[in-house]
């Protein structure tokens, strides 16, 4: 087998928006360009809860695949499978990818959160290599069992842009500046019960009297009652006119949007690594988010302020402190230019990737 061969195995459309699609894509795209032969497999979207058809399709794909092929199997999918896993781990070189522990998403109950836990464990044990993106979920699945030689970090990398100047410097052509009329916020994230919407909303509610405007850009239908929870709480504040919920929109289009925000907004409770964090950061855009997962280590002491995760207070306290100073912005701006730099280029990321891929191959021969 060929190490510049590669199968890989994704759940749902990889056309997605959301950052493990971005990720996925990125990799394929980067893989290719380093001269590997990359087949993409698009498994049921019904993922990481697959119907029996979904089931029966991942049993023709992976029965299908040649004998020592190497197969890099998404996480959404791979924890959900451990009996296909076991029949094929002899033949193939499986190889897993775990964004975030399918047992530590919001939102779901605490039987399938264990029995998710315990049939991603077991499948990991199965598999040649285990590759996470970040260094919380290497911890995690450390603290879960899996031997740290058998994994290796491969982080998001970033396109970097070029830079453009901010939203909050650009005449608007009547000799007015968009810092004396309103500071433009951005939070891009699927709307969902663990991204935080809610609490940002009830943190800018009593901030109504100063200058800001906020788009909220991410899916509107894969957690309808969230989705309904959020308006519903946007008409009780009245912030229907100050806060536009944009939707899903392509993944290259959002570039346009970072270019347009002076402020990236993510209260999230929860995250591995946050690539929304990088790309704004690549934007050259400071943050006010979260301690979690890699954020802080991205934004660092100088690109933006953070909070605790379910700190209303405080990042009511943030936000107030942002879009009052415009001094403020600028030092968070500049930080954030500098944190730019410090970020990983993909196609140094592929480079990363494609080398854990080799030695998962060479072990199989």
């Amino acid at each position: 087998m060929s190490p510049g061969a590669l199968e890989f195995v994704i759940p749902g459309d990889i056309q997605s928006a959301s950052g493990g699609y971005v990720y996925d894509r990125s990799i394929a795209v980067g893989l290719r360009a380093l001269g590997w032969r990359v087949r993409l497999h698009a498994l049921d979207a019904s993922f990481p809860s697959p119907t029996p058809d979904a089931l029966a399709q991942a049993e023709r794909l992976l029965a299908g695949l040649p004998d020592d092929a190497c197969v890099l199997i998404d996480g959404l999918a791979l924890g959900a499978i451990p009996h296909l896993i076991e029949s094929h781990a002899r033949r193939l070189a499986l190889v897993a990818l775990i964004h975030m522990p399918l047992g530590s998403e919001l939102g779901i109950d605490a039987d399938t959160a264990e029995r998710r836990r315990r049939e991603e464990r077991y499948a990991l044990q199965l598999v040649r290599h285990v590759i996470v993106t970040s260094g919380r979920t290497q911890r995690s699945l450390v603290q879960d069992g899996v031997e740290p030689s058998r994994l290796s970090v491969v982080e998001p990398g970033v396109w970097t842009p070029p830079l453009r100047e901010c939203a909050e410097h650009i005449d608007d052509g009547t000799g007015n500046r968009a810092s004396d009329r309103s500071v433009e916020m951005l939070c891009v994230a699927t709307v969902q019960e663990g991204k935080g919407h809610e609490l940002l909303i009830e943190a800018l509610a009593p901030l109504i009297h100063l200058p800001w405007h906020l788009r909220c850009v991410g899916s509107l239908s894969r957690h309808p009652t969230a989705v309904r929870r959020l308006s519903e709480q946007l008409q009780r504040f009245g912030l229907t006119e100050r806060v536009t919920l944009v939707g899903e929109v392509p993944h290259e289009a959002l570039s346009e949007l970072y270019v347009a925000a002076d402020l990236f907004v993510l209260p999230t409770w929860r995250e591995s690594f946050c690539m929304a964090v990088a790309e704004s950061l690549a934007h050259g855009l400071p943050v006010i988010a979260t301690r979690t997962g890699a954020i802080p280590e991205l934004v660092g002491a100088a690109a933006g302020l953070l909070i605790e995760p379910g700190d209303r207070d405080a990042l009511r306290a943030a936000l107030e402190r942002a879009l009052s100073d415009s001094a403020l912005r600028s030092a968070l701006r500049a930080g954030a230019l500098a944190a730019r730099a410090r970020l990983t280029p993909w196609p140094q990321a592929c480079e990363r990737m494609a080398r854990v891929l080799e030695r998962a191959s060479y072990r199989m021969r």
